[in-house]
């Protein structure tokens, strides 16, 4: 099991909590620290870490962010470096579990952020307490019910030393500045508790819609050529147009597709193309990650891989939307629309302690 550790009162709650609670039989524990290289202290800090880790007789691996660093969406690129190098450390380690100290404050901010960026019921849904990371890997955050101020009490009361990140405050940073926000909305109404619960109700919503979205999807399914995957285009267009994306999401991770999931590009192609023609019996071709998805006359719907091509024909408009010379692209006629890299922007109980988290994480004793 790897525990990522920052210093900061979650993280290090999360370790002491742990290294108390796995006991002789329990799994064997590491502790990992991400060294971003932004700040001058970040290498004294997870220098710190590995002496607290020590002191518990566990194992401590820094992890260092190597490369150029963008310009702009720095926390971002930031967020992706640290789950990438994590997982990687827990793979050279063998864990399949991954615990970060993410609480109920880090939720709240979550499910503010997608509200400000329009997000659906997936996006409200917030950070599940668990979700595969990789392959054989499962990330767990056991402390997502309990907020913020119980860990830093716990960690007070058995004198632990953190260590406060200034960034965390920083108002370059939109995180930072909806968190100086969360007091002033609490007085309207719109609490951490409040915010934490919409995402319950949006996770029970999105659980629902998926579950229909695999049915249908089974019952969908059709025999094509190998290196295609068919559809019954009659089914996929009777369902809600809610069900039908999930349907068509799934459709694309189990035909191979690549990159991101946004979902403005997918509803752009399903709800203005693609679930139109498939209700009128029109013949249509476009793509999306990296997949041809093509409607047929005689009502099949197929996902392969498309042509590659060089760039955008002449024409066309390099932002995605087709334009006299895409017509006949890929024969009879139909324009294509190709849908570039998915680039948007993403703008990821009172009382009870730590120990009570990790007694039942699900995956504590695994």
């Amino acid at each position: 099991m790897l525990l990522a550790v920052s210093g900061g009162p979650d993280s290090t709650a999360l370790m002491h909590a742990a290294a108390a609670g796995a006991g002789r039989a329990g799994p064997a524990l590491h502790v990992a620290t991400v060294d971003h290289g932004l700040r001058p202290d970040s290498a004294a800090e997870a220098e710190a870490v590995a002496r607290g880790a020590a002191g518990l007789g566990l194992p401590h691996h820094r992890l260092r962010w190597e490369g150029p660093h963008p310009a702009t969406g720095l926390q971002a690129a930031a967020r992706e470096a640290r789950y990438r190098l994590l997982a990687a450390c827990a793979g050279g380690i063998d864990a399949g579990l991954l615990l970060t100290g993410h609480t109920r404050d880090d939720q709240a901010e979550t499910v503010l952020m997608r509200l400000l960026a329009g997000s659906g019921p997936a996006g409200l849904a917030g950070m599940r307490a668990e979700r595969p990371l990789g392959p054989g890997l499962i990330l767990a955050r056991p402390f997502l019910g309990l907020p913020k101020a119980a860990l830093v009490a716990w960690c007070r009361a058995r004198g632990l030393a953190t260590l406060r990140d200034p960034s965390n405050a920083d108002p370059r940073f939109g995180r930072a500045r909806l968190r100086a926000l969360m007091p002033a909305l609490a007085r309207e109404g719109l609490s951490a508790a409040r915010l934490v619960r919409l995402a319950e109700r949006a996770a029970r919503d999105e659980a629902a819609l998926g579950a229909a979205a695999a049915q249908a999807l089974a019952a969908a399914l059709r025999e094509e050529a190998p290196g295609r995957l068919g559809l019954d285009g009659a089914e996929v267009a009777a369902l809600p147009d809610a069900v039908a994306l999930r349907l068509l999401d799934r459709a694309l991770d189990r035909a191979g597709g690549a990159g991101p999931r946004r979902l403005e590009r997918l509803e752009r192609l399903a709800l203005e193309a693609l679930l139109p023609a498939l209700r009128a019996g029109r013949p249509l071709r476009r793509t999306l990650r990296g997949l041809l998805i093509e409607a047929r006359p005689d009502g099949g719907l197929s996902l392969r891989p498309a042509p590659r091509r060089g760039g955008p024909r002449p024409g066309s408009d390099p932002h995605g939307r087709h334009g006299a010379g895409d017509a006949g692209l890929l024969g009879k006629g139909e324009p294509t629309t190709y849908i570039g890299p998915e680039c948007d922007d993403d703008p990821t109980a009172a009382g009870k302690g730590p120990g009570a988290g990790l007694a039942h994480s699900p995956r504590m004793d695994r």
